[in-house]
Order: structure tokens, then C-alpha cells, then sequence
């Protein structure tokens, strides 16, 4: 496929991105995230030059658990302690793609997004899964009860259209074998989240605990330092948060309303 579009940039999304889903099944993850980046650099490399640049979507769940507040905000120097499958599964990639620019010389940019949001995104993560509730709430599909999991976690979230945009900056001014970090530099209660949308819904209703939500292992509070990226092209994101999670609650009423009331 590679050789047929001779693609001038190529954006590795590919993988199996729930750290849930990796505790059920590291199998798929590590074979789905790190063989199917194989597969991928192969094929690059079989090109003959000039090759694309690649750019490998890694993740700040490689840096684990800050191990106290000198060590935040996370910087791309932050010793890594990946603490789940999908973790794991994260930081080889990173580290293959690293390993391809030093032995191959492949023009290839690594980023380590923290967390992203925005509308399309399913409900198997925070924001999704909260709106999605709300929204089936309002549309009486759903008993009047969001269930949650770990409210006390601090996470550093930014919407998916600022990160998509660093995304095309970095493969694009990026130097390879590079790595930069991609975050709002502050960290958010996921209670601030669950707040906004109880205070939004059109419907009343509780909040109930749900220990199947509770990850095996939680970090307390991270959040990242974007200042090499933001140093080299000027990126910064520009959404607000309250208008990421308005977009994120009316894709799920239109979604649920389109289930409940078809045309």
C-alpha cells in the first residue's frame, strides 16, 4: 500500500488505545500495537528515498506515576514506568521508532500526547462515557443514574482538534529521532468533569460508584510540559475545556437521539 500512494507524511494512529481493554487482553494489544508498527516501518523502509516522514503517536501513559512533585510537570526527559499492557505496548513503540531513526536513519518524529477529548470519541473513555449517560438519561433510555469510577484522578486533557494540529506541526518541523509532549500543562479533577455534565443534563439525577470502573492501577495526578513543542512551532492549545466538553455532550444526545428516534 506504502509503495502504491508513496505518501509524503504518514500519521501512525493505529492501535488498540484502551488501558481497560489491554488488563482484559495484553495479547491484542501488544501484538496490535507493537507488530502492527512494525509492519508499517518495514514497508517505509523498503521505499527507496526520499522517504516519508512518519510520525508515531506514543502517549504519556508510558511516563506512569510522577514519583513526587519534582518530577512534574512531565517532561520528555521524565524517566518512564509504564504501568499497564497498554503502557508498555506505548513505550516500545516509542522505542522501536527511536531505534528505525538510529539504525536506518527514517525520518521519523515521535509525540506523547496526554489526554485528548472531544466529540467522536466512544464512551470508553471519561468524557465519553459521561455524556453518553447524561444523554441517554435525557432521552429515558436510561434510569436516572451515572455510574463512575475514579473521581479523585487529576489528568492534563486537551481537545482532540488542538492535538491533531500539533500533530501535523511536529512530522512537520519536528527533527527526527525527536519526542515531544503534547498537553494543556494543568491537571483536572475527573470529578470537574462529571460536575459539568451533572450541571448540564436536562434531566435529574444521582451518581452511583461502579468498582468495574476502577483501573487495577491509577495514577493520583499528572500533567505535561509542552514547551519543546511549543519552542519549535509555536503550539499551544486554543480550545477551552468547558467548550470541549459542551461538543462532547451534543455528539451524544444527536448519537442517542438518532438511536432512540431514527428517521
Amino acid at each position: 500500500m506504502v509503495r502504491e500512494v508513496r505518501p509524503d507524511l504518514v500519521f501512525h494512529l493505529a492501535a488498540q488505545a484502551s488501558v481497560p481493554d489491554s488488563w482484559r487482553d495484553p495479547a491484542t494489544t501488544y501484538t496490535t500495537n507493537v507488530l502492527g508498527q512494525l509492519g508499517l516501518i518495514e514497508a517505509i523502509l523498503r521505499l527507496d528515498d526520499p522517504k516519508p516522514r512518519l510520525l508515531v503517536v506514543s502517549s504519556s501513559e508510558i511516563y506512569g506515576a510522577p514519583t513526587g512533585p519534582e518530577e512534574l510537570p512531565v517532561l520528555e526527559s521524565n524517566p518512564l514506568r509504564p504501568d499497564s499492557p497498554y503502557a508498555v505496548s506505548k513505550a516500545a513503540q516509542d522505542l522501536m521508532a527511536y531505534q528505525y531513526v538510529r539504525s536506518h536513519r527514517l525520518p521519523i518524529v515521535r509525540v506523547r500526547p496526554f489526554n485528548h477529548i472531544g466529540p467522536g470519541q466512544n464512551d470508553a473513555y471519561v468524557a465519553g462515557a459521561f455524556a453518553r449517560q447524561v444523554a441517554e438519561v435525557e432521552a429515558g433510555v436510561r434510569k436516572p443514574v451515572i455510574r463512575v469510577g475514579n473521581l479523585t484522578a487529576q489528568r492534563d486533557f486537551t481537545d482532540v482538534r488542538d492535538i491533531v494540529r500539533g500533530y501535523l506541526l511536529a512530522v512537520q518541523h519536528g527533527a527526527p529521532g525527536e519526542v515531544y509532549n503534547l498537553a494543556s500543562g494543568r491537571a483536572i479533577p475527573v470529578q470537574h468533569i462529571l460536575d459539568f455534565y451533572v450541571s448540564r443534563s436536562r434531566a435529574p439525577l444521582r451518581v452511583e460508584t461502579d468498582p468495574a470502573r476502577f483501573r487495577p492501577v491509577d495514577v493520583a495526578s499528572v500533567y505535561g510540559d509542552s514547551t519543546k513543542l511549543r519552542s519549535l512551532c509555536g503550539w499551544t492549545p486554543s480550545i477551552p475545556l468547558e467548550t470541549t466538553l459542551s461538543d462532547v455532550l451534543e455528539y451524544w444526545r444527536a448519537r442517542v437521539g438518532s438511536q432512540t428516534h431514527p428517521s
